[in-house]
């Protein structure tokens, strides 16, 4: 007769669960964030792909594989975004000052201008640089997750580095020169 389980008592699938989740939930804040460039849209796709890695965690057959899983989810349920609904677009004003309380280091100075270039990459070659320099992910990782080969993902890692150099170097040529 087989044992009740004990009050308390947690099954192997839900301590696989949260033992995912507490190793992987900042990786995937900081890559929603990325794709989303906003803090409630990331944190509600992290949410998101949590619930759906639940309902589908029979179907992650290796362990060692949950990152790049919870990565191809996060991306998927990114998607779905923009299938669900159309975003209304709205012509701000250029003039506009920007509020001091929304300053934060990271919109000036190098931060911002690494960053402004990291969004000026096409998708292609900025999901993988984000996958890899936020996400903490090896190629083989990213190729799993994006469903290509580790080769092509080695390749478009190089050329976003060098568009990247292009753009941040057009940007020293500038200022006269200054790193």
């Amino acid at each position: 007769m087989p044992t009740p389980p004990v009050k308390g008592d947690v099954n192997p699938k839900q301590r696989q669960y949260e033992a995912m989740v507490r190793a992987l939930s900042a990786d995937l804040y900081r890559f929603a964030w990325w794709l989303s460039r906003s803090e409630t849209v990331a944190q509600d796709l992290v949410q998101e792909t949590f619930l759906r890695a639940w309902k589908n965690l029979d179907a992650l057959r290796d362990a060692e594989s949950a990152k790049a899983w919870l990565f191809t989810i996060l991306r998927r349920e990114h998607a779905r975004l923009y299938e669900r609904k159309r975003l209304e677009v709205v012509e701000l004003d250029d003039t506009l000052p920007e509020d001091a309380a929304y300053a934060s280091p990271e919109r000036s100075g190098d931060a911002a201008q690494v960053r402004e270039a990291i969004g000026r990459l096409p998708d292609k070659y900025r999901a993988p640089l984000a996958m890899q320099v936020l996400g903490g992910m090896s190629a083989d990782e990213i190729a799993e997750s994006t469903g290509q080969k580790a080769g092509a993902v080695m390749t478009q890692l190089f050329r976003a580095r060098q568009q990247l150099k292009k753009l941040l170097g057009g940007r020293a040529a500038a200022e006269g020169g200054r790193t």
